[in-house]
Order: structure tokens, then sequence, then C-alpha cells
């Protein structure tokens, strides 16, 4: 039987202390429960990211990148911060060129998320980009990646394999599947 106990389920902060601030933040806040007891919760302040599914044909354009904290080179979508004034989809366009050094023609947004809702404020936001033309990619300086070009059927498989880890990506080509009812291959 499901647990219907408190009608009213938010937290009210108390005060809140700022810990640390550069790419992203580290804020502690003391709150109050909705039983009126105090509690801490510590969590990431994140200016929000944009990711980009980029599809040629039955293929998906993708990038291998080392992610220190999970020390593995893991294979996404390209994706970035964004950055102060600039809207979710500018960001996905540049991180598209920045990165893969594709442009598209043609943008839909897909959804957007929150990523890690426990320690993080963070909204995942992710666009489909279609009719891609190459071009040269412009890295940040400390950013190192192998763009690769994978089919969608591989691409599914590695989902399944466990291979493809990275969530913003299962999202993406789990969604671009199951919502817009393309193939998962031939």
């Amino acid at each position: 039987m499901p647990n219907n106990y408190y009608s009213k389920l938010k937290e009210s902060k108390i005060k809140s202390k700022k810990l640390y601030r550069g790419a992203v933040g580290f804020n502690v806040d003391t709150v109050r429960l909705p039983n009126g007891k105090k509690s801490v919760r510590a969590y990431i302040v994140h200016p929000g990211a944009s990711a980009i599914l980029p599809i040629i044909a039955d293929s998906v354009v993708m990038v291998e990148q080392y992610r220190y904290p999970v020390k593995d080179v893991l294979l996404e979508i390209p994706a970035g911060k964004i950055k102060s004034g600039q809207t979710p989809l500018a960001c996905a366009k540049a991180e598209l060129r920045e990165e893969t050094g594709y442009k598209a023609r043609k943008f839909q947004k897909l959804i957007s998320f929150n990523p890690t809702c426990a320690f993080a404020d963070e909204i995942l936001h992710i666009y489909l980009a279609e009719k891609l033309s190459p071009g040269k990619t412009n890295l940040d300086e400390d950013e190192f990646v192998n763009t690769k070009i994978i089919p969608l059927k591989k691409a599914y498989e590695m989902i399944e394999s466990g291979k493809i880890k990275d969530s913003k990506t299962i999202i993406a080509l789990l969604y671009y599947r199951t919502f817009l009812n393309y193939p998962i291959g031939k």
C-alpha cells in the first residue's frame, strides 16, 4: 500500500552556505522538513547544459572522451554547459560544431530533464540535429575528444550491453527510437 502520509512534501530553506564557485558551485543548505525538523542538503549548483543527438542517415555522431570522475573513456553525444546569456539551443548548436565540426540545418527539441536531482540542480536539454554538413572542430583548450559515427543499430546494442554508460546519451537515443518511431536499423 502506498504511503501518502505527508500532504506537503516541500522542504524550505533556512540558510545557505556557498562552499565553492567555479565551473559549477557547491552549496550546503539547512532546510526545514515536512515534519518540522531540520536537516542539511549538500548539492551542486549547475548553470544547466545542452546535448545534441546528431543523426546522419541510420547513424549517430558521437564523441569519445575521458571522464575523470569515473576514470574511463565514455562514448557520448556532444554536450556542454550553458554559458551566461546563452539559450539551450544556441549551446547545443555550439557544442555540435566545437566537438564534431558538424553543422545542422534542422533542429528539434527532444526533452529537458534533471540528470542527478538528488545532488545537483542541473537541467539538461537534448536536441535532435539533422541535415548535417561536416566542418572543422574547435575544441576547448582542456578538451580532448575523438569523433565517431556509429550506426544506430550498433548504438542500441551498445546500450543493451553496457558499453554506452552515459545517461544523457542513453536517454537521447532511447527517446529518439521510442517517441520519434525511428527504426533501430536494418
